[in-house]
């Protein structure tokens, strides 16, 4: 399961562009994006999902979050990006990334697919939801593909 992987190679690539940006949010879907905004959405989402995996893995209820979430933009989000910033989003997203690889590698297949009931998600489920997370850096670029 590689899909958490190629988010957080997406997600920096374009963090990578974010270091000559101008200070102007960008509105997108009703919400305001800074480079800190969107780090902080998608490493907010992926420690969400690994706790929700890693306590139905061991057989404990998960706990709901509480994260303000893209509808809140704080004044931390809206400070300068910096080189110290990307490389910092490098190390804590890879690590966040290799940790859901480490943890699913000693998962069967059938444990990936099993719906504990109707209404909850499949691990694999969860992990294709969480790859999703390329949404938030998107969101700078209004959506759109960003170029090379």
């Amino acid at each position: 399961m590689d899909l958490i992987d190629e988010a957080v190679a997406e997600v920096l690539d374009r963090a990578g562009r974010w270091l000559a940006w101008d200070g102007t949010p960008t509105l997108y879907d009703n919400n305001a994006w800074t480079p800190h905004k969107a780090l902080r959405r998608v490493t907010d989402h992926l420690i969400d999902h690994l706790a929700e995996i890693e306590c139905r893995l061991a057989g404990l209820e998960t706990i709901p979050d509480h994260w303000h979430g893209r509808t809140v933009t704080t004044h931390a989000d809206c400070a300068r990006f910096t080189e110290t910033d990307l490389d910092e989003a490098r190390s804590r997203l890879t690590r966040l990334a290799i940790s859901y690889r480490a943890r699913l590698a000693t998962v069967e297949p059938a444990q990936l697919d099993a719906r504990p009931d109707e209404a909850t998600w499949s691990l694999r489920e969860v992990v294709e939801h969480v790859a999703g997370v390329t949404y938030y850096a998107r969101a700078i670029d209004g959506g759109r593909d960003a170029p090379r």
